[in-house]
């Protein structure tokens, strides 16, 4: 049996119960060695399989040679394992094991609870990294998303080797929208050193934004009340 599991994005009080009693209830836990770090108070007495970065195909063989001995698997996945996370390579990769995805809080919503309420009418998530999605195509989606007035979250926005990727996306944001939209980032979302921002299109200081950030840049309808991102979604207010 193989457990493919999304831990959250950070903190332990909002892992859910599904995602806990599956990890209770394996014998071994494979995992990204940092994803392995958040969840250490509640696999003690596990056996643990880790690696780093860009050897999620290894780790996910591990786990199906490990599932053909009998013994139940868990593949540990940051946010929901069904969002840029690990359930659709074990299940490509499984042959004939048994596969039960658990579904976690992904880090966009867990950082839009944070904002106010950003996500409240149609939205999208972009990846800004481009280690498996040509960089043409990434800022096709954006384009798109921009024109068709999405709220857009996201993900993997910032490092040291995509420093403009980010900017190059606002610039094409900025051909749809006002300056003057807001914006939100929330670094290190549920986690003990979690801090947020918010700006609009124009004030945004992308120094501040790294891989542990979540950026979420709202429609025309998105406004800022009492320090809060909201997006209309219809309602009449009484």
């Amino acid at each position: 049996m193989i457990y493919v599991v999304g831990i959250g994005p950070g903190s332990l009080d909002i892992l859910t119960y599904e995602a806990r009693k599956a990890i209770e209830n394996s014998e071994v836990i494979v995992g990204y060695k940092m994803y392995i770090s958040l969840i250490s108070d509640i696999i003690k007495d596990k056996e643990v399989i880790s690696n780093g970065m860009k050897q999620e195909t290894e780790r996910v063989k591990k786990a199906v040679e490990i599932s053909k001995t009998g013994r139940t698997v868990t593949v540990v996945s940051s946010g929901d394992a069904g969002v840029y996370g690990m359930a659709g390579l074990v299940l490509g990769m499984a042959n004939g094991e048994k596969v039960k995805i658990i579904s976690g809080v992904t880090a966009s919503t867990a950082a839009a609870a944070v904002l106010g309420a950003p996500l409240m009418h149609d939205f999208c998530h972009i990846s800004l990294s481009d280690l498996l999605t040509p960089l043409e195509l990434i800022y096709k989606r954006v384009e798109t998303a921009s024109e068709g007035d999405f709220v857009i979250c996201f993900y993997n926005p910032r490092s040291s080797t995509r420093r403009d990727y980010l900017k190059h996306a606002f610039d094409i944001i900025k051909k749809y929208r006002e300056k003057s939209t807001p914006v939100g980032i929330v670094k290190n979302v549920s986690r003990e050193n979690q801090e947020y921002h918010m700006c609009t299109l124009d004030t945004m200081n992308f120094e501040i934004v790294d891989m542990t950030s979540i950026v979420i840049v709202g429609n025309s309808s998105t406004y800022v009340k009492d320090g809060k991102m909201i997006t209309k979604r219809g309602y009449t207010l009484i």
